[in-house]
């Protein structure tokens, strides 16, 4: 069908002309149900403690991630990615897998106090090893197989303690199926993997290092994380992660993969969700401090283009602040 018309008889303006008029010609809306906003717990009381790299995002211990959960949820927000930054590292990631764990004991709280909160897991190690790397290591090589033993046990924990859904974020070869077999065999077969399918070695990280206290004490993580110049790459990632028992892929970071986003939704058509990592965030709140740009606007901008490229959810720092303008 032809959709070209030529002017005079067709003006575009026509339906650009009052805000009604744009609200209903609109092909892309976000809404708050669309928004899974990341949070940091750690070990301690009363603590609230600001990132300095990330303006408004803080790391909780357990009784305060509570209270600002119950914000969140009365923000109509339905979900939220939580990390852990543990009492002790180690080598091996132990406490990734404690059942007295940070990330476990607030899952069991969030889920005591704020049932209906999604409460969705990351499952990695670089926050719990000590030398800040996603897996158990031989020298300075990264064992895949040993690991995944590993992000099994971690997924089945936070299964244990309530949480909904379970997130690998480690790019290990095989950790979906080994940690959707491992759920299974524990008894929790309905329990869902949201998998960090088309995760990038991307420079866009960097604030996130301080929030979750996981920067690596040597080398950097191209070893198993994308390479930025890959999107055929990205497809393979999400084929053998959906075949394994992924039930939503995720592309990290958002905004400069948004062909690989578009990509991975129009090839797979599953539940595809997107992470504007903390980079994309900073950047914004950085040049919205120095008067560059007009913060809201582009907070608001950028989501939309991440939904109109295919995500279904964003996760995303600026949830509270665009859920106060979305119904």
């Amino acid at each position: 069908m032809n959709y070209i018309g030529s002017y005079p008889v067709t003006r575009m303006r026509r339906l650009r002309s009052t805000e009604t008029l744009r609200r209903l010609v609109r092909e892309t809306t976000l809404g708050k149900h669309d928004l899974i906003l990341p949070m940091f717990v750690r070990p301690g009381t009363g603590t609230r403690r600001e990132i300095s790299s990330m303006p408004g995002v803080h790391q909780f211990s357990v009784d305060t991630l509570v209270r600002e959960c119950e914000r969140v949820a009365r923000a109509g927000i339905p979900a939220i990615l939580l990390f852990g930054i543990p009492e002790a590292k180690d080598e091996l990631g132990t406490e990734s897998y404690s059942e007295h764990g940070i990330v476990q004991q607030a899952v069991r709280a969030l889920k005591r106090e704020i049932p209906s909160l999604c409460v969705i897991t990351d499952v990695c190690l670089c926050e719990y090893t000590s030398h800040g790397h996603c897996g158990i290591l031989e020298g300075e090589t990264i064992l895949n197989d040993p690991t995944i033993e590993v992000l099994a046990r971690e997924a089945v924990s936070h299964a244990e303690a309530g949480a909904d859904i379970v997130a690998p974020s480690d790019m290990m070869d095989g950790r979906v199926g080994a940690i959707r077999a491992a759920l299974d065999a524990k008894g929790f077969s309905q329990t869902p993997i949201l998998s960090y399918a088309a995760k990038y070695a991307s420079g866009f990280y960097g604030p996130f290092r301080e929030a979750a206290e996981s920067t690596p004490k040597f080398g950097d993580r191209r070893t198993h994380q994308m390479d930025p110049g890959n999107s055929d790459e990205a497809l393979r990632e999400v084929a053998m992660d959906i075949a394994e028992g992924a039930d939503i892929v995720m592309v990290k970071p958002a905004l400069a993969y948004l062909d690989v986003l578009h990509r991975v939704k129009e090839s797979f058509g599953v539940p595809t969700a997107a992470y504007q990592v903390s980079g994309e965030y900073s950047m914004i709140k950085a040049a919205a401090r120095n008067g560059w740009l007009e913060e809201e606007r582009v907070m608001m901008e950028s989501l939309i283009a991440i939904k109109r490229a295919g995500a279904d959810m964003i996760v995303t720092y600026f949830a509270l602040e665009a859920a106060s303008l979305v119904s």
